[in-house]
């Protein structure tokens, strides 16, 4: 009997590895058809799909190791960040995906409503609210749509050395803004963004990336203090938005 190793666990779904393989158990099959669609129409590297039984998606363990964890140093090198820029730069040139993604307005509407609500329960100040929901202005802008990964953290990117190995969890696949995928890559270790960049082999706008980071902290930060992860961990959503004040 393979031990059982509890990857994440709350009440929308959990990950277990068994061995060689995730056991993915989702109450909401809607993102298990996205991941299953979208790692079939990336043009990377991805799990294998050795068996779907709703509500469980088996999946292969990719070779090597996660690029870091959000609040950790990253000890994987320069290459392999700008291996992860060049992967990512393979997505967004490929065909869009036949679903649609957020607007602008909806980043707006959920920015609202989250910032709010952050305020009105004291979870953060108001004046760090308001800064990082102006800094947020700057990525609110009308942008070409590109095939997107959708959750692009560093744990989801796997290599082996200075290679990509492969990237999994794919149910926030869409059309998006490509510098979504970026900051959400560099979020919380911007002394690799230099890197992802060189990899991803395009100027981009440094100001719409740091806007991205404000907007993926405070949009998760409730959901992360209900599902019982602690956000203000060092290095983590809240530093990151004490460091744009």
């Amino acid at each position: 009997m393979e031990a059982v190793e509890v990857v994440v666990a709350h009440h929308e779904c959990a990950t277990l590895r068994v061995g060689d393989l995730f056991l993915k158990i989702d109450a909401d099959q809607t993102r298990t058809d996205v991941e299953v669609e979208a790692m079939a129409l990336a043009p990377i590297p991805t799990p294998e799909v050795l068996w779907r039984k709703p509500p469980v998606l088996a999946l292969a363990v990719l070779p090597g190791r996660a690029l870091g964890r959000l609040g950790e140093p990253s000890t994987a090198s320069s290459a392999a960040w700008a291996a992860a820029g060049a992967a990512v730069r393979k997505v967004h040139d490929a065909p869009l995906p036949p679903w649609p993604g957020r607007s602008p307005d909806d980043f707006a509407a959920r920015l609202d409503a989250e910032c709010e609500w952050l305020i009105t329960t004291g979870v953060l100040p108001a004046d760090l609210v308001t800064r990082n929901r102006r800094i947020a202005e700057a990525a609110l802008r009308p942008w070409k749509p590109v095939f997107i990964h959708g959750d692009l953290q560093i744990a989801h990117v796997f290599a082996d050395g200075d290679e990509i190995t492969g990237v999994l969890d794919w149910t926030e696949a869409a059309r998006g803004d490509a510098l979504f995928d970026l900051a959400t890559l560099t979020l919380g270790h911007e002394e690799h963004l230099g890197d992802v960049i060189a990899g991803y082999g395009t100027d981009v706008d440094l100001d719409v990336i740091r806007a991205w980071w404000s907007i993926r902290s405070l949009l998760g930060i409730r959901w992360l203090v209900e599902h019982g992860f602690d956000p203000a961990s060092p290095g983590c959503e809240i530093d990151v938005l004490k460091s744009g004040m």
